[in-house]
């Protein structure tokens, strides 16, 4: 079984990009990102993971998910094969930090695999690393 694909989406800061990015270098797992169009119309051929950073910043009428995750999730199939969430997020934002990926994991009944600040470090990628292919061994079995 080959190792379970993570989807993200990244503003123009890249922050959660730059993340999914070292995380493909150092493990060689797919990332595909949902900034691209043809990605969000896209159904994973079998499970997957969201990589997603929250929004809310302190205000509760703020959205927490971003809109090409809406969109993504939007398709019945995309939601069934969706097996865990990891989250980007800034402590700034206090009782809202990881707020989306809490928020999502709670509707779907998938868990909150992994959390980090901002970009991550190199112990953020490589602990993240590790879990995944816990998963991808888990998902094989």
């Amino acid at each position: 079984m080959s190792p379970v694909p993570v989807y993200y989406y990244s503003s123009v800061s890249n922050l959660t990009g730059r993340f999914a990015e070292h995380l493909a270098a150092q493990t060689g797992r797919e990332v595909r990102n949902l900034a691209d169009a043809d990605v969000r119309r896209s159904e994973p051929a079998g499970h997957w993971v969201l990589l997603t950073p929250s929004y809310k910043a302190g205000n509760a009428d703020e959205v927490t998910l971003p809109a090409p995750v809406k969109a993504f999730l939007r398709s019945p199939a995309n939601r069934r094969s969706l097996v865990g969430i990891i989250g980007s997020g800034n402590r700034n934002f206090g009782e809202y930090y990881q707020a989306a990926a809490r928020e999502l994991s709670e509707k779907s009944g998938r868990p909150v695999l992994f959390e980090f600040e901002l970009s991550g470090t190199p112990e953020d990628v490589d602990a993240c690393a590790r879990i995944l292919d816990q998963l991808d061994a888990a998902l094989a079995r």
